[in-house]
């Protein structure tokens, strides 16, 4: 969403009383195979937990639209057998298998302006009618196992039945909603940070919030806005130059 660039980086801090800690950051699209440098796969998430070394704490921080479920489930599977603390920060957006990363937590903070999104599994198919009745099945039995996750870190403030219908009706979750049925424990007050979310992560996605589409909108006025007032510098330059040649021309005329 909008044109700020989002690094993805881990970095180790060490605290005074020598306890030590890594900010691992996933900014991005949970994929298979990375394209773009904010992508973060299951291999490439291992390999930035391998190189934090033996820490105590670890804190993850996500603003991303989700992804690939495996590799979702992958990396949530990696943090819970870690042996340091997982602090889980939700900057902005932790949607569809993001939000199951997000579980992972120890403590699960959200900002009062970030958004939890949580919806049932989905996927592109073809074939003939066994096979796609094959991939229905497969779908829920996902879902099914995916449901445990949250259902796990909730405790008694969500049930089955309740959490069913919130993911068949892809529920977008504000923090205190969230805080409400167990699904983060620390409400921070409302930061800067902007959701992750592309076009076309919109289009997929049926039930996002207005808040979030007139946030697009309004960073794509804030582009165009800058993009004029580079447009009208530049002209105002060319102007000046051409300006400053004809003056050069008369003068030399008049001499």
């Amino acid at each position: 969403m909008g044109t700020v660039q989002k690094n993805k980086y881990w970095e180790i801090k060490m605290s005074a009383d020598s306890d030590n800690s890594a900010d691992i950051f996933i900014y991005g699209n949970i994929v298979s195979y990375q394209w773009d440098e904010t992508d973060t796969s299951a291999a490439s998430f291992k390999k930035e937990l391998d190189a934090v070394g033996d820490v105590d704490t670890i804190n993850l921080y996500i603003n991303s639209p989700g992804g690939s479920v495996f590799e979702g489930i992958a990396i949530h599977n990696m943090l819970k057998r870690h042996k340091a603390k997982i602090n889980v920060y939700v900057d902005a957006l932790a949607a569809s298998i993001a939000s199951v990363i997000a579980m992972a937590g120890d403590t699960i903070y959200m900002y009062k302006n970030s958004m939890l999104m949580i919806h049932n599994p989905w996927t592109f198919t073809w074939g003939n009618a066994a096979e796609l009745r094959k991939v229905a099945d497969d779908l829920d039995r996902i879902g099914q196992s995916v449901k445990q996750t949250y259902l796990q870190k909730a405790g008694d403030k969500l049930n089955d039945e309740k959490l069913q219908e919130m993911l068949d009706a892809e529920t977008w979750l504000s923090a205190d909603e969230a805080y409400e049925y167990g699904l983060c424990d620390v409400v921070l007050e409302a930061s800067q940070a902007v959701a992750s979310i592309s076009d076309e992560w919109f289009n997929r996605y049926k039930n996002v919030p207005k808040q979030l589409k007139n946030q697009e909108k309004n960073q794509q006025k804030t582009v165009m806005s800058a993009e004029e007032m580079a447009k009208r510098r530049q002209i105002a330059e060319e102007s000046k130059a051409n300006l400053a040649y004809i003056n050069t021309i008369l003068g030399g005329m008049m001499r």
